[in-house]
């Protein structure tokens, strides 16, 4: 598509409106836990891709969520779809934001995970808080997203090691890993967001599924509460105890169950 190749994986019935689904800072195609993936394909058609520059796509990625935003739409449309769902978590929920108010008649509904509004209290620190994990990480040997993602108890942990583990389920055809420069136009992109001025959510009509654990560290949930709050048709699911950004990963037979009532009603 103008030059440039979208890596992307098609789940589930090949009929219904397809949910798009919008990834984490740094993620690739094998970075969706496939408890999720899986439970939402088995009643939708589900889509998820690499945006430009990112695992098995092609070109640069941009620095700005507007621009990642927009190859998103360009994504949807080279496909034929006149009318998709959107699940953005974390980054992909600022992406889903600006799709959602700026194609009202593209997309019919929202789900927004781990997320927050442009402004959003603390969003300007992920990048910081993503650097330090990684370099605990290197020094202790362990996956940064077991911090970043899960809280640090007993059960936030052994919700996060297994996590880790479905990850690795997939031995074929693995998605690319994230190159660096395209991590640092993320991370870019994150404190601009992080950064601006808030936006109108009274613009985005359509409905809107909140999720998050009540111990976010990365995006704080606040920003959760207040998403539901500024938006006009959202419905928040109660935030998930003892869980931190990850908690949709951690809680998933409940989000599954939630995201495809809510997708169906």
């Amino acid at each position: 598509m103008d030059g440039v190749d979208f890596a992307y994986r098609e789940l589930g019935p090949e009929d219904g409106v397809p949910l798009v689904l919008l990834i984490h800072l740094a993620g690739n195609l094998d970075n969706w836990d496939p408890s999720v993936v899986d439970g939402l394909a088995a009643r939708c058609r589900v889509i998820t891709f690499g945006n430009r520059g990112v695992g098995g796509s092609d070109g640069s990625t941009p620095d700005t969520i507007e621009e990642m935003a927009h190859d998103a739409v360009r994504f949807i449309r080279a496909l034929g779809f006149d009318h998709v769902d959107l699940f953005g978590l974390s980054m992909g929920g600022f992406i889903a934001q600006v799709i959602a108010a700026d194609e009202p008649h593209l997309v019919r509904k929202v789900i927004l995970a781990g997320t927050g509004p442009a402004g959003g209290h603390g969003i300007d620190k992920v990048p910081a808080l993503a650097v330090q994990a990684t370099l605990k990480g290197t020094l202790t040997r362990q996956d940064p997203k077991l911090s970043l993602f899960f809280t640090n108890t007993p059960s936030g942990q052994r919700a996060g090691r297994s996590f880790l583990r479905r990850l690795e389920e997939r031995t074929d055809d693995r998605d690319k890993d994230i190159s660096l420069p395209s991590v640092r136009a993320q991370m870019k992109a994150i404190k601009r967001w992080g950064r601006q001025a808030p936006s109108d959510l009274s613009a985005v009509h359509q409905p809107v599924l909140v999720a998050n654990g009540a111990n976010d560290r990365m995006v704080p949930s606040q920003n959760t509460i207040d998403l539901a709050a500024r938006l006009p048709r959202s419905e928040l699911v109660p935030l998930y105890p003892d869980s931190g950004h990850g908690g949709i990963f951690q809680n998933h037979e409940d989000f599954v169950a939630r995201a495809l009532g809510f997708l169906r009603s």
